[in-house]
């Protein structure tokens, strides 16, 4: 059973997602705060195993949330809930810590499909790879940690991270490449440490800076 958490300020949008959801039999939502404050004081606590959250709400927004929980180290795989217009503010988001992003229009097969990759391990960096949001990853300055001058990635590492940007988890790249799932493990942390990032989204973002993917 896969646990999520829904935060979003407005009761509808809350509902709607809940309601699709809930169609699914493997998935449960086990929380909802319609408060940045709440969210960040209580999903500690709540420990779920997917966050699904808005970045546009009063007191304290989505993008202080997931700076907060990143800060304690409490915070559990996200996935941000937008709009067309959030491209911005949606980078900063994966650049603090989120692992892709869902539209708010988003249908069932979408969602679920969404949080199942999510929870086992993988991102939604994929849908980011379009000319609108590349650019914004081009002209955005590098908030987070990384290497100036990366190390040069080996042909299998650059391989694994351009299967990394499209979302797949370590055992769908090792099914992929007929490899262990143990050697994608240690070629993505040889990768993390060339890049000079702490996770595996990062690593995408300072790619697609790079060019790689």
């Amino acid at each position: 059973m896969i646990s999520v958490c829904l935060v979003d300020d407005q009761n509808l949008v809350r509902q709607g997602v809940r309601s699709l959801l809930d169609l699914d039999k493997d998935i449960r939502v086990v929380a909802e705060f319609a408060d940045g404050t709440e969210a960040l004081r209580d999903i500690p606590r709540v420990k779920p195993d997917v966050v699904l959250l808005d970045l546009r709400m009063p007191t304290m927004s989505g993008l202080e949330v997931l700076r907060g929980l990143s800060a304690r180290n409490a915070l559990p795989p996200t996935i941000i809930l937008t709009t067309f217009d959030d491209d911005q503010l949606v980078l900063q988001g994966i650049k603090a810590g989120a692992r892709g992003y869902l539209l708010k229009d988003v249908s069932l097969q979408q969602l679920v499909e969404a949080v199942r990759i999510v929870a086992a391990g993988g991102s939604l960096v994929a849908p980011m790879v379009s000319q609108r949001l590349t650019a914004g990853v081009a002209r955005m300055q590098n908030h987070f940690s990384s290497l100036e001058h990366p190390d040069p990635l080996t042909e299998r590492e650059t391989e694994i991270l351009r299967l990394l940007s499209g979302g797949y988890s370590n055992k769908e790249i090792a099914n992929s490449l007929r490899v262990a799932e143990g050697t994608v493990k240690n070629h993505v942390s040889n990768i993390l440490s060339k890049l000079g990032v702490r996770d595996r989204t990062r690593a995408v973002l300072k790619a697609l800076e790079m060019g790689i993917v």
